[in-house]
């Protein structure tokens, strides 16, 4: 992968990633499309990577498609598919990580403990293996890209990041991967989470700032549909800090189980 990012750098090409695990949706096509238009050859990498998943967490059993997922790509015009493997990415004495010590504290930091800490670290070796110009993440997970945009930062990375807001289902539920886990029953009651959401944004638009009661509109939508919350907080969007009333521009995170499926969404505020 590093020879031939070589070669289409030393040919004046501009590298677009789009860094996924795979078992691709219209979501991701949305990164890929966004990625051609602003580079000349576009990779999308699927990796399913291990150090990122908690040791209860759904590793074994995350959804895997490769001829679709090659297929999909092929037909979105995607120059070539980054696929390493495990023992390519990890050694067995590997002892290296990249560590964010501030954005990933809260929410999911909280919630998964090491999460961030495998996302950086792949994020790097993807960066050092394509070279690219460009990369594209997408809001639904909106802490993984503050988190990214500022692992970029600090550590000088020549990588533009791109933010595409999130891609949804027709009921309103934000595309993921992990939707194939859920019945029926979890399907339809989990449209609750994006419902609470557009409650919060309508509030906040009449004139609420209190994130309480912001928060509340959310929270009891979910629990009406018999969803078991994660957390449903409001974050400024430059610290990730908590925030009691929305006076600065803000993201409101959601994280919730419909049966054992564990779903994340967010709006912005201000």
């Amino acid at each position: 992968m590093q020879q031939l990012a070589r070669e289409w750098q030393r040919a004046g090409l501009r590298i677009g990633l789009v860094p996924t695990m795979g078992y691709l949706h219209e979501g991701h096509m949305a990164l890929v499309k966004v990625a051609r238009a602003r580079a000349d050859v576009v990779v999308v990498s699927l990796f399913v990577n291990p150090t990122q998943f908690g040791p209860r967490e759904d590793l074994g059993r995350y959804p895997r498609d490769f001829d679709g997922d090659a297929r999909r790509c092929r037909d979105a015009g995607v120059t070539a598919l980054f696929c390493p493997d495990t023992g390519g990415m990890y050694g067995p004495d590997y002892s290296t990580w990249v560590v964010e010590e501030a954005l990933s504290i809260p929410l999911c930091g909280r919630s998964r403990p090491g999460h961030f800490r495998g996302v950086t670290t792949v994020v790097t070796k993807l960066f050092n293996a394509v070279c690219p110009s460009v990369a594209v993440f997408g809001q639904k997970d909106g802490q993984q890209a503050a988190v990214i945009q500022r692992l970029v930062r600090d550590l000088n990375f020549p990588v533009e990041i791109v933010v595409v807001p999130t891609v949804r289902e027709s009921d309103g539920l934000a595309m993921s991967s992990r939707n194939v886990y859920l019945s029926t029953s979890e399907r339809e009651r989990a449209r609750s989470i994006p419902e609470g959401l557009r409650l919060a944004e309508k509030a906040f638009a009449a004139g609420e700032r209190r994130s309480s009661e912001l928060a509340r509109l959310v929270t009891d939508r979910i629990r009406a549909a018999e969803g078991r919350i994660d957390y449903v907080e409001i974050v400024a969007r430059r610290t990730f800090a908590r925030l009691e009333a929305v006076d600065e521009p803000a993201m409101l995170a959601v994280a919730a189980f419909f049966g054992n499926t564990r779903l994340i969404d967010n709006c912005f505020l201000g």
